[in-house]
């Protein structure tokens, strides 16, 4: 997520992650900032008012490596909750993944990203990654291979 976002309402915020691959590669950002500050993950980050998910896919993967894409159809949702040691909620971002189709660019880390890479999908558990971005990876991965 962007460091200009608030968590000081409670509420939940929408945000997308985003799938790209190139050839046997999925691009990946190393997280600088809470929540998952240090895993790699898609990009991805809060969608801004007025803004499509599509449009928020394709800025935020811009703004965090610098690769162009076209944001295509969501694939997966799921919610980011962190909590306090008091079980206060400090974070909750309902996800929508999208798929996107590499357009061009090479990644280089910025906004929140500590790095940005192409990352073969059969080196993706060498990496500090979460389960569920593993799975996700690889399931569509599988899905174009197959498809």
């Amino acid at each position: 997520m962007t460091k200009h976002e608030s968590q000081s309402s409670k509420r939940p915020t929408a945000a997308v992650g985003v799938v790209v691959f190139r050839d046997d590669r999925v691009l990946l950002v190393r997280r600088g900032q809470a929540p998952s500050c240090g895993l790699w993950a898609v990009p991805g980050g809060a969608v801004e008012a007025g803004e499509t998910l599509a449009a928020a896919a394709e800025r935020e993967v811009r703004e965090e490596t610098g690769v162009i894409v076209k944001a295509r159809e969501p694939v997966h949702a799921f919610d980011v909750i962190s909590r306090g040691t008091g079980g206060e909620v400090e974070h909750h971002y309902v996800v929508v993944d999208l798929f996107a189709d590499y357009v061009g660019g090479e990644p280089v880390a910025g906004d929140d990203a500590a790095e940005a890479a192409w990352v073969d999908v059969e080196e993706i558990g060498v990496l500090a990654v979460s389960e569920e971005t593993a799975r996700l990876v690889r399931r569509l991965h599988g899905t174009r291979r197959n498809g």
